[in-house]
């Protein structure tokens, strides 16, 4: 299995529960939808002691289904609507379990 963990840092004037709302709630909705994803949870509450805004913790099958996550249509679409505009940085970390 192969997981895919990303951290992300709203931009200043996105630090809104309804901002971080519909990118758990879109991204989540991609179970089922690509091809190899085996799980996909979306973290908007974290601790004061934390130094980003979201994460996204994500099991695929292996690497190559995550390589076909990164350019599926579907996933494509949620980035580019819900989440990109919205970030100020992105931390990703990918690794075999």
């Amino acid at each position: 299995m192969v997981k895919h963990i990303i951290l992300w840092n709203l931009k200043d004037e996105y630090q809104t529960s309804e901002i971080k709302s519909g990118i758990k709630e879109n991204l989540e909705s991609l179970i089922g939808v690509i091809p190899g994803l085996i799980d996909i949870k979306v973290f908007v509450n974290p601790l004061e002691t934390s130094n980003a805004d979201i994460m996204l913790y994500s099991v695929f099958e292996d690497y190559d289904s995550l390589k076909g996550y990164a350019v599926h249509p579907k996933h494509i679409y949620v980035a580019d609507t819900f989440v990109r505009p919205y970030t100020k940085s992105r931390c990703c970390m990918d690794f075999e379990d």
